[in-house]
Protein backbone atom coordinates (compact mmCIF):
# COMPACT_ATOMS: atom_id res chain seq x y z
CA UNK A 1 0.00 0.00 0.00
CA UNK A 2 1.37 3.38 -1.02
CA UNK A 3 1.48 5.94 1.76
CA UNK A 4 2.40 9.60 1.26
CA UNK A 5 2.62 12.03 4.15
CA UNK A 6 0.25 14.97 3.89
CA UNK A 7 3.02 17.56 4.09
CA UNK A 8 4.84 15.80 1.25
CA UNK A 9 1.68 16.00 -0.88
CA UNK A 10 1.41 19.73 -0.18
CA UNK A 11 5.06 20.38 -1.01
CA UNK A 12 4.70 18.24 -4.14
CA UNK A 13 1.78 20.44 -5.23
CA UNK A 14 3.89 23.53 -4.47
CA UNK A 15 6.75 22.30 -6.65
CA UNK A 16 4.28 21.30 -9.38
CA UNK A 17 2.90 24.85 -9.49
CA UNK A 18 6.43 26.25 -9.69
CA UNK A 19 7.39 23.90 -12.53
CA UNK A 20 4.20 24.64 -14.47
CA UNK A 21 4.65 28.39 -14.02
CA UNK A 22 8.26 28.29 -15.17
CA UNK A 23 7.95 25.80 -18.04
CA UNK A 24 4.48 26.64 -19.40
CA UNK A 25 3.92 30.21 -18.23
CA UNK A 26 5.13 31.75 -21.49
CA UNK A 27 1.81 30.91 -23.16
CA UNK A 28 -0.84 33.64 -22.97
CA UNK A 29 -4.54 33.43 -23.74
CA UNK A 30 -7.26 36.09 -24.23
CA UNK A 31 -9.41 36.90 -21.20
CA UNK A 32 -11.72 39.75 -22.20
CA UNK A 33 -11.91 43.00 -24.12
CA UNK A 34 -13.10 46.43 -23.06
CA UNK A 35 -13.45 48.48 -26.21
CA UNK A 36 -10.08 48.45 -27.92
CA UNK A 37 -8.34 47.22 -24.76
CA UNK A 38 -7.69 43.49 -24.82
CA UNK A 39 -6.46 41.68 -21.75
CA UNK A 40 -4.39 38.55 -22.17
CA UNK A 41 -3.04 36.45 -19.32
CA UNK A 42 -0.33 33.87 -18.85
CA UNK A 43 -1.49 30.34 -18.08
CA UNK A 44 0.55 30.72 -14.88
CA UNK A 45 -2.30 32.88 -13.57
CA UNK A 46 -3.90 29.61 -12.42
CA UNK A 47 -0.90 28.34 -10.46
CA UNK A 48 0.85 31.36 -8.94
CA UNK A 49 -1.97 32.20 -6.47
CA UNK A 50 -1.88 28.58 -5.28
CA UNK A 51 1.76 29.06 -4.21
CA UNK A 52 0.81 31.88 -1.86
CA UNK A 53 -2.15 29.95 -0.45
CA UNK A 54 0.11 26.96 0.28
CA UNK A 55 2.55 29.31 2.04
CA UNK A 56 -0.27 30.41 4.33
CA UNK A 57 -1.40 26.85 5.06
CA UNK A 58 2.14 25.85 6.03
CA UNK A 59 2.59 28.91 8.28
CA UNK A 60 -0.71 28.24 10.02
CA UNK A 61 0.17 24.63 10.79
CA UNK A 62 3.98 24.47 10.99
CA UNK A 63 5.06 28.07 11.56
CA UNK A 64 6.92 30.71 9.55
CA UNK A 65 10.34 29.02 9.71
CA UNK A 66 8.96 25.97 7.89
CA UNK A 67 7.25 28.18 5.33
CA UNK A 68 10.45 30.13 4.68
CA UNK A 69 12.26 26.84 4.12
CA UNK A 70 9.68 25.83 1.51
CA UNK A 71 9.98 29.20 -0.24
CA UNK A 72 13.77 28.89 -0.42
CA UNK A 73 13.38 25.32 -1.70
CA UNK A 74 11.08 26.64 -4.43
CA UNK A 75 13.69 29.26 -5.30
CA UNK A 76 16.27 26.48 -5.66
CA UNK A 77 13.93 24.52 -7.94
CA UNK A 78 13.45 27.54 -10.22
CA UNK A 79 17.20 28.18 -10.29
CA UNK A 80 17.95 24.56 -11.20
CA UNK A 81 15.25 24.49 -13.90
CA UNK A 82 16.73 27.58 -15.49
CA UNK A 83 20.29 26.24 -15.29
CA UNK A 84 19.28 22.93 -16.83
CA UNK A 85 17.31 24.75 -19.55
CA UNK A 86 20.45 26.65 -20.50
CA UNK A 87 22.40 23.38 -20.65
CA UNK A 88 19.70 21.59 -22.66
CA UNK A 89 19.38 24.28 -25.35
CA UNK A 90 23.16 24.60 -25.67
CA UNK A 91 23.65 20.95 -26.58
CA UNK A 92 23.54 20.05 -30.30
CA UNK A 93 20.50 18.03 -31.38
CA UNK A 94 20.67 14.52 -32.73
CA UNK A 95 19.69 13.97 -36.37
CA UNK A 96 16.24 12.73 -35.36
CA UNK A 97 15.58 15.82 -33.22
CA UNK A 98 16.85 18.51 -35.63
CA UNK A 99 13.40 19.44 -36.93
CA UNK A 100 12.11 20.08 -33.41
CA UNK A 101 15.22 21.93 -32.19
CA UNK A 102 13.99 25.43 -33.07
CA UNK A 103 10.70 24.96 -31.23
CA UNK A 104 12.48 23.38 -28.26
CA UNK A 105 14.91 26.30 -28.00
CA UNK A 106 12.07 28.80 -28.33
CA UNK A 107 10.22 27.27 -25.38
CA UNK A 108 13.14 26.62 -23.05
CA UNK A 109 15.78 29.11 -24.19
CA UNK A 110 14.70 32.05 -22.06
CA UNK A 111 16.71 35.22 -21.82
CA UNK A 112 18.86 35.78 -18.75
CA UNK A 113 16.82 38.91 -17.98
CA UNK A 114 13.50 37.04 -17.80
CA UNK A 115 15.11 34.32 -15.68
CA UNK A 116 16.57 36.87 -13.26
CA UNK A 117 13.23 38.68 -13.03
CA UNK A 118 11.40 35.43 -12.26
CA UNK A 119 13.88 34.39 -9.57
CA UNK A 120 13.93 37.81 -7.90
CA UNK A 121 10.16 38.24 -7.89
CA UNK A 122 9.52 34.73 -6.55
CA UNK A 123 11.86 34.89 -3.57
CA UNK A 124 11.02 38.46 -2.51
CA UNK A 125 7.25 38.00 -2.84
CA UNK A 126 7.32 34.59 -1.17
CA UNK A 127 9.25 35.83 1.86
CA UNK A 128 7.03 38.94 2.03
CA UNK A 129 3.94 36.72 2.09
CA UNK A 130 5.35 34.72 5.00
CA UNK A 131 6.32 37.88 6.91
CA UNK A 132 2.95 39.63 6.50
CA UNK A 133 0.90 36.55 7.37
CA UNK A 134 3.04 35.90 10.46
CA UNK A 135 2.91 39.53 11.61
CA UNK A 136 -0.89 39.67 11.38
CA UNK A 137 -1.12 36.37 13.26
CA UNK A 138 1.04 37.80 16.05
CA UNK A 139 -1.48 40.63 16.42
CA UNK A 140 -4.71 38.68 16.00
CA UNK A 141 -3.76 35.20 17.18
CA UNK A 142 -5.46 32.31 15.41
CA UNK A 143 -8.54 34.33 14.53
CA UNK A 144 -9.55 35.54 11.08
CA UNK A 145 -7.53 33.18 8.91
CA UNK A 146 -9.37 34.62 5.91
CA UNK A 147 -8.00 38.08 6.71
CA UNK A 148 -4.43 36.93 7.16
CA UNK A 149 -4.59 34.86 3.99
CA UNK A 150 -6.04 37.57 1.76
CA UNK A 151 -4.06 40.55 3.07
CA UNK A 152 -0.75 38.71 2.80
CA UNK A 153 -1.61 37.32 -0.64
CA UNK A 154 -2.86 40.59 -2.13
CA UNK A 155 0.19 42.54 -0.93
CA UNK A 156 2.76 39.89 -1.83
CA UNK A 157 1.23 39.27 -5.26
CA UNK A 158 1.38 42.99 -5.94
CA UNK A 159 5.08 42.80 -5.13
CA UNK A 160 5.51 39.68 -7.29
CA UNK A 161 3.76 41.23 -10.28
CA UNK A 162 5.45 44.62 -9.99
CA UNK A 163 8.96 43.25 -9.51
CA UNK A 164 8.74 40.69 -12.31
CA UNK A 165 7.17 42.93 -14.93
CA UNK A 166 9.43 45.88 -14.12
CA UNK A 167 12.63 43.83 -14.23
CA UNK A 168 11.56 41.90 -17.31
CA UNK A 169 10.06 44.65 -19.48
CA UNK A 170 11.46 48.03 -18.45
CA UNK A 171 12.94 49.56 -21.62
CA UNK A 172 16.13 51.46 -20.95
CA UNK A 173 15.86 53.27 -24.30
CA UNK A 174 12.41 54.70 -23.48
CA UNK A 175 11.58 57.74 -21.32
CA UNK A 176 10.67 57.05 -17.70
CA UNK A 177 7.10 58.30 -18.16
CA UNK A 178 6.53 55.96 -21.11
CA UNK A 179 7.82 53.01 -19.12
CA UNK A 180 5.62 53.81 -16.14
CA UNK A 181 2.51 54.05 -18.33
CA UNK A 182 3.27 50.81 -20.15
CA UNK A 183 4.26 48.80 -17.07
CA UNK A 184 1.23 49.83 -15.02
CA UNK A 185 -1.06 48.85 -17.89
CA UNK A 186 0.24 45.30 -17.40
CA UNK A 187 0.81 45.24 -13.64
CA UNK A 188 -2.62 46.37 -12.48
CA UNK A 189 -4.77 43.91 -14.53
CA UNK A 190 -2.50 40.99 -13.61
CA UNK A 191 -2.50 41.94 -9.95
CA UNK A 192 -6.30 42.24 -9.87
CA UNK A 193 -6.67 38.87 -11.55
CA UNK A 194 -4.28 37.07 -9.20
CA UNK A 195 -5.83 38.75 -6.16
CA UNK A 196 -9.30 37.71 -7.31
CA UNK A 197 -8.19 34.11 -7.68
CA UNK A 198 -6.64 34.23 -4.18
CA UNK A 199 -9.96 35.40 -2.74
CA UNK A 200 -11.76 32.54 -4.49
CA UNK A 201 -9.21 30.12 -3.01
CA UNK A 202 -9.86 31.24 0.59
CA UNK A 203 -12.14 28.27 1.43
CA UNK A 204 -9.42 25.92 0.19
CA UNK A 205 -6.95 27.45 2.65
CA UNK A 206 -9.34 26.54 5.49
CA UNK A 207 -9.77 23.06 4.04
CA UNK A 208 -5.99 22.70 3.64
CA UNK A 209 -5.33 23.61 7.27
CA UNK A 210 -8.05 21.22 8.47
CA UNK A 211 -6.79 18.44 6.22
CA UNK A 212 -3.17 18.88 7.28
CA UNK A 213 -4.07 18.73 10.97
CA UNK A 214 -6.90 16.17 10.80
CA UNK A 215 -4.91 13.31 12.39
CA UNK A 216 -3.36 15.53 15.02
CA UNK A 217 -5.79 18.34 15.95
CA UNK A 218 -3.43 19.60 18.67
CA UNK A 219 -0.64 20.30 16.17
CA UNK A 220 -1.92 23.73 15.20
CA UNK A 221 -1.98 24.82 18.84
CA UNK A 222 1.51 23.53 19.57
CA UNK A 223 3.29 25.40 16.75
CA UNK A 224 5.22 28.44 17.95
Amino acid sequence: MVKIEKMDVLIGLYMFCIAVSELMGSKTFPLFSIGSFKLNASVAIFTIPILFSINDIIIEVHGKARARSVVWSGFLVIFLILLFSLLAVSLPPSVRFQEAEAAYDEVFGRSARIAAASLTAFILAGLLDVAIFSKIRERLGRQALWLRNNVSNVVSQFADTTIFITLAFYAMNKPFADNVSFLWSIILPYWFLKSGISVIETPFVYLGVRWLTSKNPRMIHDVQ
